[in-house]
């Protein structure tokens, strides 16, 4: 008997959907920042055994969209809710669910639903209890995981609810897969984080990273990234002061791309100025965010 199936990760922005999902599937395939909104597309991240294969997928955080990039974002939400086989709806301690819409629709649903409490290493026993006690009454046929994905408490646990509730199927991937994503799609990834990592208040949010030209090389990689924003000034930001904050971005992209690949990296960056791209249909669909008929 072979089991497969795809596990659906939803929630609200920063309760650690991403930390939660790069612990199940024991690799970084997601952006971990303590910025809200960091996961933008759909990213699978794809575990075997033997006999079974899970399908992860990581969906944007659930916003009220702000413009059309949102309305993208929450498109992908949509169509994780319609191909799921298992819900992950990850929760935290004094969080609840700021759409509704989202969360009837996976309670109405016939899919089986594991509902997380993550970060719970940020609270008490008490308040944790009555949390259980609280999504229980919300999600009757739910099973309530006390969870922290950054500490590896309960991971194993999740892991073997999931286990216990795929359906027989055969593979969806071949077994040597670990994603559905390509190097470039992690490569721009890895700027994006930076750049959240590095930057304060719009000016993450007004990026978008494509990556130009990738070039494998014996030894090393040749890469060349475009760093979109919406202003000049936002430009100027980047840059910063004789360049110094772009040279330290690249610096620390650089290393993470190199301990993602395992060989050695020459990352260039460029900026282009893009007005109100996170509006522009043509823009959103060029970076890859629209949706699929």
């Amino acid at each position: 008997m072979h089991k497969a199936g795809f596990v659906n990760i939803i929630g609200n922005p920063n309760v650690g959907k991403s930390t939660l999902m790069n612990a199940l599937v024991g690799e970084r395939l997601s952006i971990i920042t303590s910025k809200a909104q960091t996961t933008r597309k759909r990213i699978m991240g794809i575990v075997n055994g033997d006999d079974f294969q899970i399908v992860y997928t990581d969906t944007p955080g659930i916003v009220n969209p702000a413009n059309k990039l949102h309305e993208q974002m929450m498109g992908f939400i949509g169509t994780a809710l319609q191909d799921a086989d298992l819900f992950l709806l990850v929760t935290e301690v004094g969080e609840t669910f700021k759409n509704r819409h989202v969360l009837e629709r996976v309670v109405n649903s016939d899919v089986p639903v594991i509902l997380i409490i993550n970060k719970i290493d940020l609270s008490d026993q008490e308040t944790i209890r009555q949390k259980m006690a609280y999504w229980q009454e919300q999600i009757p046929r739910a099973i309530i995981v006390p969870c922290s994905a950054t500490e590896s408490f309960n991971v194993d646990k999740i892991f073997d609810l999931i286990l216990e509730r795929l359906p027989e199927h055969p593979a969806y991937f071949p077994k040597d897969e670990l994603t559905d994503r390509t190097m470039r799609f992690f490569v721009s990834e890895i700027v994006r984080e930076k750049i959240l990592l590095y930057y304060q208040k719009e000016i993450p949010y007004s990026c978008e990273v494509a990556v130009e030209a990738y070039e494998e090389r014996d030894g090393i990689d040749n890469v060349s990234c475009l760093i979109f924003v919406e202003r000049e000034s936002q430009k100027a930001i980047l840059i910063g002061h004789q360049g110094k904050a772009i040279k330290k971005l690249g610096i620390e992209a650089r290393r993470d791309i190199e301990e993602f690949t395992g060989k050695k990296c020459f990352l260039s960056l460029h900026i282009k100025v893009l007005k109100d791209w996170r509006n522009s249909d043509r823009a959103l669909k060029s970076f890859g965010y629209a949706l699929e008929d």
